[in-house]
């Protein structure tokens, strides 16, 4: 017995050094983690228990049967954060540069289909150089079989995806399925066509940061959610995003625990400018708002028009959407309403009640929005918030203008409740566009055009330009002041918390895609 257990240790010795301590020690060079040391920073302390350490691949052409490593280049198992049950695959460009294999794939799908079963978060450490050419169509076949599994697990658990290196062609669909996607800084890419391929058919010179580096996918595409400094980084801002989230849709967030005290906020009151066109940030509102250092935010750097996010409210875990005066006047565009929508579907997969803060003066006009489908794309967060079934509360902090007014979670498409402070403007658009067009032939054969316009804009503001029309229709159920916004919110998501809603029985809508 003592030799065989030798030659086991031996074994799952061998499995542990991945491609040997050459190609671990090219790994630190480039500044970047092993596939292991990333498990050991992301899990409790012993928690991780491997599965199919021994797997090897099963190719015998191109001399491969010369070369096999242990493990086939991903490590597989599972372990806990923070006492949490979670499922773990950690690609290891030391074997193979990470490349997909049909056993590699094999072992991803494996824990994947344990994930589903038993009901915890899955997160892929990926870093891999693409499909194993050698393996042919095996290899693609191991890439669509985790995709099945991605949609299959959508809004049942929790998938979250890191990016630590390359990640090319058929790879980057996996993630782009997940639910969350962060990236390291200057060593992880993403693309489906690499610079090569680029220049050969488009005739354009790029490099591959350029092209699929965190910072353009962060700013410019919105693939990735967040963008962090280095390996270990970004493993710490993944167990923070796990702590907001609960294991599957069938469970809650946990609550922190949290002793109520005065929660009035003195500083709202006085948090907007005199002049109603000057802007302010929303995330000061939202820091007033919210439990302390608790807002955690979503595609920061993407569609900053509009800002997304988790935070904590009384110790509970809550989903903010809210319109960025700061950006653009905070207007909804396509960029910031696939945003504000994928994040409002995520909420609502895993019962993640729904915070909105509105200060929007419509959707952005001009041809380049027309043509590139703000129609659709403007429709897809009326879709989300219209569906939504977790509980949803709408707070209108300056103005709400036009369809803006109806996409940004109105009691109209289904909010729980909805509060407006005293200054509130909620109308069709702003009193001066109002009143040029009301007032027009009024104003054309006034003595003084321009003074008859400034006293028309004054009477619509007065009449419609406040909240208090669309609070004697029921529309807003209570106006607030700013101070007691922080107590009301409490007050209601408590009230909420044992909301049912259920949508009617089909098969499932057809979101304008």
């Amino acid at each position: 017995m003592k030799q065989k257990i030798d030659i086991l240790e031996s074994k799952l010795a061998e499995s542990k050094l991945g491609g040997g301590i050459a190609r671990i020690a090219s790994q630190h060079k480039k500044g970047k983690l092993t596939a292991r040391e990333r498990i050991e920073v992301l899990l409790d302390e012993n928690s991780f228990e491997e599965i199919g350490a021994l797997v090897t691949h099963r190719t015998k052409d191109f001399g491969m049967e010369d070369q096999v490593f242990y493990g086939d280049g991903v490590v597989t198992g599972y372990g806990s954060v923070d006492g949490r049950l979670i499922y773990v695959y950690s690609q290891d460009f030391t074997v193979f540069g990470g490349s997909l294999s049909e056993t590699h794939a094999e072992k991803i799908c494996k824990i994947m289909d344990m994930a589903m079963k038993n009901g915890a978060p899955i997160i892929g450490l990926n870093d891999s150089g693409g499909a194993r050419i050698q393996e042919g169509v095996r290899s693609l076949g191991g890439y669509a079989d985790i995709f099945y599994r991605n949609v299959r697990a959508s809004g049942l658990i929790p998938q979250i995806s890191a990016i630590m290196g390359p990640c090319a062609g058929g790879a980057v669909y996996s993630p782009a399925i997940t639910d969350f996607i962060m990236m390291v800084e200057n060593s992880s890419y993403m693309f489906v066509t690499g610079p090569n391929v680029v220049k050969t058919v488009t005739n354009e010179e790029v490099s591959s940061e350029e092209l699929g580096g965190a910072s353009t996918h962060a700013t410019k595409s919105g693939v990735t959610h967040f963008t962090s400094p280095n390996d270990y980084a970004c493993i710490q801002n993944i167990k923070k995003l796990i702590s907001y989230i609960p294991q599957n849709c069938e469970d809650s967030p946990a609550k922190l625990p949290y002793e109520l005290k005065d929660e009035t906020r003195p500083a709202l009151d006085t948090i907007l400018p005199e002049n109603a066109n000057q802007p302010y940030d929303m995330r000061e509102v939202i820091s007033e708002v919210f439990d302390a250092e608790s807002f955690m935010e979503v595609h920061k750097d993407y569609a900053e028009n509009i800002v997304v996010g988790f935070a904590r409210l009384g110790g509970r875990s809550i989903g903010i959407v809210a319109n960025q005066p700061i950006s653009l006047a905070g207007v909804l565009d396509i960029d910031s309403s696939k945003k504000a929508a994928r994040f409002t579907r995520f909420c609502d997969c895993f019962n993640i009640p729904l915070c909105v803060l509105v200060d929007v003066p419509g959707f952005l006009p001009g041809t380049d929005q027309e043509w590139h489908g703000i129609i659709t794309n403007g429709a897809k967060l009326l879709y989300a918030l219209s569906e939504a079934t977790v509980p949803r509360v709408t707070v209108i902090t300056r103005k709400a203008y036009g369809g803006a007014y109806d996409v940004m979670n109105s009691k109209h498409i289904g909010a729980d409740l909805n509060f407006a402070w005293p200054g509130a403007e909620i109308a069709v658009m702003g009193a001066k566009g109002a009143s040029e067009i009301i007032f027009k032939k009024e104003i054309s054969e006034a003595e003084n055009p321009e003074q008859k316009l400034i006293k028309k804009e004054h009477e619509y503001a007065e009449k419609f330009a406040t909240p208090f029309q669309a609070a004697e229709r029921g529309f807003i159920d209570e106006v607030i002041l700013p101070s007691q916004t922080r107590t009301k919110l409490i007050k209601a998501f408590t009230m909420l918390e044992n909301k049912v809603d259920h949508l009617p029985k089909k098969k499932h809508g057809n979101i304008p895609l």
